[in-house]
């Protein structure tokens, strides 16, 4: 599989989209000025505690007031509060290696006994403000690297169960046991798999710098307040989906070029020359075919190439995805074919799950299949096409009714893009006015031109206007009366390109008269 990441940076912000085998996958967006992303770290105060939900609400600078469940508290919470004063009270460098952890708080506590008493809190964005809803927030702090994730407060050293050998497993914990400071919890994700000790350390060392550098931006900080943010998202999505498969990063502007590159030589110098900046005239995305995919992905209707499409409908519970086999060839095996369609249809929700960013429920209704064993490959098959996707998702089996229903967790507000374009003939009315109307508009922009002595005129219209006024008897009355006062130079001409009632004027130079 072929990866391909394509940034299209403009004056408002940054797209980024992510190509796999040219296919579209994903789309992120950052604004220049956006804020209360996943991963920053702010300094909140506590608002309210609501004991009855067992969570407090913070102030984090947002409109709305973040949400903290005690669940999210961390287990270490009240360490992370004694470090939070600590660092804000700070005369001069903290060794965070002597710094002298707290006990654990228990699961079953309650909210006020740990933040009572309202105390400026140090918290992560769990969740962006989707809606009305604020952000949700968590006391879990964690960096993450290429390789791997800090989280202070422990010293808990522990690998992905993505990297399936055991061996690895014991010597990539023997290698970070050796070179983890204290005070930290270490998590090795699965891009550290076959990694050396200098590798696996100089990520750590930057992470542990990472933290450092938030020590000192808590010195004298007042709520609410941003203490740290998350990577800009290109360099996130480089950090979390990096190896072999990408082959090439395309991006528009020289200074976001300048940095990718720069990111890439310091994580992956062997990946340094897959970052192309992109200098043609036009948009990078026309170029690269995504903005016909875009258009193609996001209505409410998605073809697929059998001629079979899916449904999807958004309400405020769940999504609804429905499989058609429309006009899609049906032979006599009734069963194969739905089988055919089924998994053709799997393939692009699993896509459209990524691209859109739909989480919460979804329910898809596949068409009507009889056999067991082809259930259970449906089943398969849905879960081998998720398997890229970031997100935390489950599968279910079809249920009796034939349903499918997954789960997919929801960090971010989705991905929603119109389509429709408004027609600029009837400006979304549907309705247009009639060509007699048209006559006489045209007519009096003729007078008008005709008091400030414009010569040479031409007339470009429609090419069914064209027909009307040339072909018609309109022509032999009206247009004698026009030649007539403008001359033999005035000429009608018509473009296949203009809507039906656009038209417009040009002078003996060919240049637009704007009227």
């Amino acid at each position: 599989m072929n990866k391909e990441v394509i940034i299209n940076a403009s004056p408002v912000g940054v797209e980024i989209a992510l190509l796999e085998d040219k296919k579209l996958v994903e789309l992120h967006s950052e604004k220049n000025d956006a804020r209360f992303a996943v991963g920053d770290i702010y300094l909140g105060k506590v608002k309210k505690l609501i004991p009855g939900l067992n969570a407090a609400f913070i102030d984090v600078g947002h409109e709305k007031d973040a949400f903290l469940h005690y669940t999210d508290l961390s287990p270490y919470a009240k360490s992370l509060l004694k470090f939070t004063n600590l660092a804000i009270n700070a005369t001069g460098s903290l060794d965070f290696s002597k710094f002298e952890v707290e006990p654990e708080i228990i699961k079953t506590g309650k909210i006020n006994e740990v933040l009572g008493g309202k105390p400026n809190v140090l918290v992560q964005i769990l969740k962006e403000p989707i809606a009305a809803k604020g952000p949700r927030l968590s006391c879990e702090i964690s960096i993450p690297g290429r390789y791997v994730v800090i989280t202070p407060f422990n010293n808990i050293v522990a690998v992905s169960k993505k990297i399936h050998s055991s061996e690895e497993r014991k010597r990539l914990q023997k290698i970070i046991e050796a070179v983890k400071p204290k005070n930290f919890g270490v998590i090795v994700r699965t891009a550290a798999e076959s990694k050396n000790t200098a590798e696996l350390h100089e990520d750590l060392t930057n992470l542990v710098n990472t933290w450092n550098l938030l020590q000192e931006n808590l010195k004298g900080a007042a709520a609410p307040a941003k203490i740290l943010s998350e990577q800009n998202k290109t360099n996130s999505i480089l950090r979390d989906l990096l190896n072999d498969d990408f082959n090439k990063i395309v991006v528009n502007d020289k200074s976001i070029y300048g940095e990718t590159k720069s990111y890439l030589q310091r994580i992956a110098p062997e990946k340094a020359d897959i970052v192309n900046h992109y200098q043609s005239p036009g948009n990078v995305f026309d170029s690269f075919g995504i903005t016909k995919q875009v258009k193609g992905s996001f209505g409410k209707t998605v073809n697929l190439n059998s001629g079979a499409y899916i449904i999807i409908e958004h309400t405020e519970a769940l999504h609804v995805i429905d499989v058609n086999s429309g006009y899609k060839s049906v032979g006599n095996n009734q069963e194969q074919n739905a089988m055919e369609t089924n998994l053709e249809a799997a393939q692009e929700i699993a896509r459209q799950l990524r691209l859109r960013d739909m989480g919460g429920i979804i329910v898809v209704d596949f068409i009507d299949m009889k056999q067991s064993d082809n259930k259970k490959q449906l089943l398969d098959k849905m879960e081998e096409f998720m398997k890229t996707d970031r997100a935390k998702h489950s599968v279910l089996p079809i249920s009796k009714f034939g349903l499918m229903q997954i789960t997919r967790q929801r960090m971010r507000p989705e991905v929603h893009i119109n389509t429709q374009e408004i027609c600029p003939s009837c400006h979304g009315t549907g309705k247009i006015a009639s060509p007699l109307i048209l006559e006489d508009e045209i007519e009096k922009n003729l007078k008008y031109l005709i008091t400030h002595k414009h010569k040479g005129i031409k007339l470009v219209v429609h090419p069914i206007i064209y027909a009307y006024l040339t072909k018609g008897m309109f022509w032999n009355s009206k247009a004698a009366i026009w030649r007539k006062k403008l001359g033999d130079n005035f000429k009608i001409a018509q473009n296949s390109t203009y809507q039906f009632t656009e038209y417009h004027f040009f002078d003996k130079n060919e240049e637009e008269i704007k009227m």
